[in-house]
């Protein structure tokens, strides 16, 4: 009996010894990425300071009273209870150290892939995955680490031997009960994995334009333009077709439509277009600059610029600014090229006016 208690205790110190080892490990590993990337060491030491603050305090107690129990002569009831606390508290600092080390390697990846440049396909894909891989980890730490603390009690242990003499019954009722937090696990597998969807994403959502600010467990965030959120639940990227202009990489092409009157003259409104779009740059990413005639109604001919930009946000500015130029451009030199109604009156010699 003696013999099986100085192995719990010898267990117990060295599962002290080894977080607190992978502690010393952690802050070594953290000191020599910054020694190549100043950046990366800076996020790491604030990620570990922030997440870490409260865990020191705790760990130190824990590991203080792992070391002292032993020698301290207790009776053997009052020893019986303080080695079921003193188990509960290792697992619940093992489960924390686990989801701090998660955290860390977490930031650690995204530190390297900057999601604030142009062309951040790439870092978004990574961060995208780094971070519905990360939820998932750290549920199932912690749900090993709830499961390892009821097993300390026997009743918890009995109701594990009937649980799995009926798993076929408790297998169904749980697949019915959870079938929609499993779908959406899953589907956040298959969106870190496949990716339809990554953060940032510009991306139309029930009619609606937006970006993709956050990817959650069981739901995404779609930031709209006029700063709302929509929140979306993470099955439909999968099961409903949306729109992803950023799928393969941010360009995209605008369009902008002109009423005109049919005297227009073409050449040099395709001049004051070209100068806008040179104008325009960094908008305007030099590739496409079209002025067409696409559709020539009862009154009016109808005038389509096509123009590419590096991402979504710079195309409608682009719009905005081309739409006033050319109807600017147009007013001022070109007045009679604008819209116009035509009447004519009869009887009598025929009479043609001319509304604008």
């Amino acid at each position: 009996m003696n013999t099986l208690i100085s192995a719990a205790w010898l267990a117990r110190i060295g599962l002290a010894i080894v977080i607190l080892a992978g502690g010393v490990w952690g802050w070594a590993l953290i000191r020599k990425v910054g020694d190549s990337n100043v950046c990366m060491k800076e996020s790491l030491l604030y990620s570990l300071k922030k997440r870490g603050r409260s865990m020191l305090p705790f760990a130190g107690v824990v590991l203080l009273a792992v070391v002292l129990a032993p020698i301290a002569g207790i009776d053997e009831k009052t020893a019986a209870v303080v080695n079921t606390l003193l188990d509960i508290l290792l697992i619940l600092l093992a489960g924390w150290a686990g989801t701090l080390i998660v955290y860390l390697f977490s930031d650690m990846a995204q530190s390297r892939y900057d999601i604030n440049v142009k062309d951040n396909l790439s870092a978004r894909q990574v961060h995208t995955k780094v971070k519905v891989l990360q939820r998932i980890i750290v549920v199932l730490i912690w749900a090993l680490t709830i499961a390892g603390i009821l097993m300390l009690f026997d009743q918890f242990r009995m109701l594990g031997g009937t649980l799995l003499a009926s798993a076929g019954v408790i297998s169904i009722v749980l697949g019915l009960s959870a079938q929609k937090t499993i779908g959406a696990m899953v589907a956040g597998l298959q969106i870190a994995l496949s990716h339809p969807i990554n953060l940032d994403d510009v991306v139309i959502v029930e009619g609606e334009w937006g970006k993709i600010e956050e990817i959650t467990f069981t739901y995404v965030v779609v930031k709209t333009g006029d700063l709302r959120r929509l929140v979306v639940p993470m099955t439909y990227f999968l099961e409903t077709p949306f729109q992803n202009w950023t799928k393969k990489n941010a360009d995209i092409i605008g369009s902008v439509f002109i009423h005109t009157d049919y005297t227009v003259q073409m050449a040099p409104l395709r001049e004051e277009l070209n100068r806008l779009c040179i104008q325009a740059k960094p908008l305007w990413d030099g590739k496409t600059c079209v002025l067409q005639v696409t559709d020539a109604g009862p009154e009016t001919l109808v005038l389509r610029a096509i123009v590419s930009s590096p991402d979504a946000s710079s195309a409608w500015d682009l719009r905005c600014q081309l739409r006033e130029g050319l109807v600017e451009y147009m007013r001022t030199n070109f007045p009679e090229s604008l819209p116009r109604r035509r009447i004519s009156m009869q009887p009598g010699a025929e009479t043609v006016t001319e509304q604008p």
